[in-house]
């Protein structure tokens, strides 16, 4: 186990624009900082610079609401365009009453309007809504792949976003996409301190560095979407976010 964990935000980055090359930004950032990337740590990157950066921001006077999205627009009190970009973001809604919508995102992430923010983005030019990447996993490989070409460093990536939680008040972040960090941690079939074999132990780790990642970025004018995590085992693993998703056919509230 780790002694210590440390974790930096990392002020500075400019507001990103789609087509920017966010490792370049990332490092900038870092060297500006007076870090230095190593080998173990987690480079954790806010999911609104990735989607931002990889054109995700849609004009909702861009989209047409079909019937459903009017209908559903007004049970829950939602612009019907932003409606139909949840919709067509997920495989299914779940739950719907006024100014809520529970979806279970095309990810398999089950989450309030499909991801989809409206925050921190400029509206200047008529009301916009940012989607979430269309492959975080993809999004957090190629950006640690594009930082060990700048850098020569293999570190790991986060992505990380907010999400609430059934039956818990607030929001925590959370890892929709990851590279290069062991996401799970699984003691299943290991002993406590007393012998008795462990059954349902499975840690989530990529969860665990998110939820301290977002605590240092903020959810309002903070304006840091970079946190730099060290202190972790060294650890250059093949999983991904999305081995984090729990099985349909294990989803006991269905």
């Amino acid at each position: 186990m780790t002694a210590a964990l440390h974790l930096a935000p990392v002020p500075g980055l400019p507001m990103i624009q789609a087509g920017d090359d966010l490792a370049v930004l990332v490092a900038n950032a870092v060297d500006r900082a007076g870090l230095k990337l190593e080998g173990g740590d987690v480079v954790c990157v806010a999911q609104k610079i990735v989607s931002k950066a990889e054109g995700r921001q849609v004009d909702l006077d861009d989209v047409n609401p079909s019937a459903q999205a009017i209908s559903l627009g007004a049970e829950t009190d939602k612009d019907p365009r932003l409606v139909q970009l949840i919709l067509d973001e997920s495989t299914e809604v779940l739950r719907q009453r006024p100014g809520i919508l529970i979806v279970r995102h095309r990810l398999g992430l089950v989450c309030a309007n499909a991801g989809i923010d409206q925050s921190n983005i400029d509206h200047g030019g008529g009301e916009q809504a940012l989607l979430l990447p269309v492959d975080p996993d993809r999004s957090a490989a190629a950006l640690r792949s594009r930082l060990a070409e700048l850098t020569g460093v293999n570190a790991g990536v986060l992505i990380t976003d907010s999400h609430n939680r059934p039956w818990r008040l607030g929001t925590v972040g959370v890892a929709i996409g990851a590279a290069g960090i062991e996401v799970l941690d699984d003691h299943r079939g290991g002993a406590d301190l007393f012998g008795r074999e462990l059954k349902v132990t499975l840690i989530n780790r990529a969860d665990a560095i998110a939820a301290a990642a977002t605590l240092l970025m903020g959810e309002t004018t903070e304006r840091v979407p970079l946190v730099l995590a060290k202190g972790l085992p060294t650890q250059c693993s093949r999983e991904t976010a999305s081995k984090i998703v729990r099985p349909l056919d294990e989803d006991l509230f269905r």
